[in-house]
């Protein structure tokens, strides 16, 4: 029975979706825009006693997926669009097993890199391991998509991709949800050789991939998100090809679209299921002079359809390599109406105006660290201790690597610390290699979320060898950047960890992040950074944005 709900984000409305598909796991990684969906799972999942949990980092959560699946029971497991990158590994490996359980990865895109390091686009990671994906464009289909990808892959026993974006992510709509399906039962695989990939095993299960593929599209060929509104036998002028957030954004210009073309609407196909519906898009382009394609995120549409060799079908969009045409999407950041206005050749809407008011004049508001924020201590003491060993413009012999999280502010005036930032975990990699390369003093910054998360093993190669370098770690108890999420590990036991790893416990330092003890840390700070081996500190104190949630609490 159907049943209207209040207004959700759309990561809600996939947590909810999951739920009422009957999950019996969820886990996942905090990472913008993707985070809401665990969060609203661990609050409203977890009542009653169910199990929806943050990992270390998106691989042992989509392992642990894997494990449900192998159980016979469904998971979902969410992270964002570069923790698909640190997952890779077993979500390739995981289109060649049985999956028996459903078993759907909801990663979300951040196109505009509102806070990412790119613009990566998921879409590509589906076609890489030829496994179904979907693209809701609206709360609706967030939910409705969530619940199908489950039988989907039941259906073919691959795993589905679950593709978001930011403006979906983070918008509400109210939806209306259906029955909510029972837990499936503890149901262990028989298959074994479906889940051992050994090359002899391996083998049969990749064919057996490249076989279903054939059913897979035929799937997407009917699936109803794929919908082509072409009339007859007529020709056009103009088809447009929209997915995602694309759709919804043609649709708000097409009234004045359709006007300017004398009431005649351009033909379209709408994609919201993939592998690509190939017969649409032949039907389409057989019908067309031109194609406009308006996706979010990266050209991946638009690249199929391009291929290699010229054809008689002008392709357009955000591949720009024809500069005479103005129907042009742009090449990088988030689609909008305006700009999809633009390519669409219409001219732009007038723009309401406030009087002494000039946006174009506002000074820029670049993100900052919080008043009061540890790391602004620590980056103070870190910048004080590294004046004192080398004291010459730009510091040559002293080489500072950072890393993602709120801390990568420090980058910014007025500390201005690290000259680096990469991707999770680097900073301890990256310093390791420039002392290996002979910088004399090499230092690598990391949070203590990034460090469980994946710089654990740099540590451990830095060990082996003893290599003189050292590592920083702001540890204020939270994983702040996202919300305030709790560390996979205390703080209390990193130390411990920490001498696992193989480092002296003579040179693993933890340093309160005060500001008056700024020059008592600088000198040992200093310290560590001249010995000539591998050391650690720990600058510990707790985020103020997690002690003022839990004083609330409280």
């Amino acid at each position: 029975m159907s049943k209207k709900q209040p207004a959700l984000l759309g990561d809600e409305a996939v947590a909810l979706g999951a739920i009422h598909a009957g999950i019996s796991a969820a886990y996942g990684y905090p990472g913008t825009p993707s985070t809401e969906i665990l969060e609203y799972l661990i609050t409203e999942y977890e009542k009653g006693g169910q199990i929806a949990r943050w990992c270390a980092n998106e691989k042992t959560a989509l392992e642990a997926g894997l494990g449900v699946s192998f159980a016979g029971r469904r998971a979902i497991v969410t992270m964002k669009h570069v923790g698909l990158n640190v997952a890779s590994d077993p979500f390739i490996n995981a289109a060649l097993l049985g999956i028996k359980g459903g078993l759907v990865i909801a990663a979300a895109d951040d196109p505009g890199m509102h806070s990412s390091q790119n613009e990566q686009d998921s879409r590509f990671y589906a076609a890489f391991a030829m496994i179904p994906c979907l693209e809701p464009r609206s709360q609706q289909e967030a939910y409705t998509m969530t619940r199908e990808a489950f039988a989907i892959s039941e259906r073919f026993q691959v795993p589905v991709l679950l593709r978001l974006s930011t403006r979906l992510s983070h918008a509400r709509a109210t939806i209306t949800t259906q029955d909510i399906e029972p837990q499936k039962p503890v149901s262990k695989t028989q298959e074994k050789e479906r889940w051992m990939l050994l090359p002899a095993f391996a083998r049969k299960n990749y064919a057996a991939l490249i076989e279903k593929q054939s059913e897979i599209q035929n799937w997407s060929a009917a699936h109803p998100a794929n919908k082509l509104e072409l009339s007859g036998d007529t020709q056009y002028d103009l088809a447009v090809i929209t997915a995602g957030l694309g759709g919804n954004y043609y649709e708000e210009n097409l009234a004045d679209l359709t006007t300017l073309r004398s009431g005649i609407a351009p033909a379209r196909l709408h994609i919201g299921a993939y592998p690509l519906p190939l017969e649409s898009i032949r039907r389409l382009c057989a019908a067309s002079e031109k194609i406009l394609v308006i996706e979010e995120g990266q050209p991946f549409i638009e690249e199929k359809l391009r291929g290699l060799l010229p054809q008689s079908v002008t392709i357009l969009g955000r591949l720009n390599d024809r500069q005479d045409e103005t129907m042009l999407v742009p090449r990088t950041g988030e689609l909008d109406p305006d700009n999809v206005r633009q390519a669409l050749g219409l001219p732009p809407r007038s723009a309401v105006t406030v009087p002494g008011l000039n946006p174009a004049g506002l000074p820029l508001r670049p993100p900052q660290l919080c008043q009061g924020c540890p790391h602004a201590d620590s980056y103070e003491t870190i910048k004080k201790a590294v004046a004192l060993i080398d004291e010459r413009p730009g510091h040559p012999d002293v080489g500072i690597n950072s890393d993602i999280g709120c801390y990568s502010l420090g980058a910014a005036p007025p500390y201005q610390v690290p000259e680096s930032i990469v991707c999770m975990g680097a900073s301890v990699g990256m310093a390791k290699g420039a002392a290996d390369a002979g910088l004399k003093y090499s230092i690598a910054v990391i949070g203590d979320s990034t460090f469980l998360h994946s710089g654990i093993t740099g540590l451990i190669d830095a060990a082996v060898t003893d290599i003189p370098m050292t590592l920083i770690i702001l540890d204020n108890s939270i994983v702040a950047m996202t919300g305030c999420q709790q560390t996979i590990l205390p703080s209390g036991q990193l130390r411990n960890l920490i001498l696992g790893c193989g480092v002296n416990p003579a040179h693993i330092a933890e340093l309160d992040a005060k500001k008056q003890l700024i020059e008592e840390n600088t000198a040992r700070l200093k310290t560590e950074i001249e010995h000539r081996g591998l050391s650690v500190v720990i600058f510990k104190r707790e985020c103020l944005e997690a002690l003022r949630k839990r004083n609330k609490k409280s």
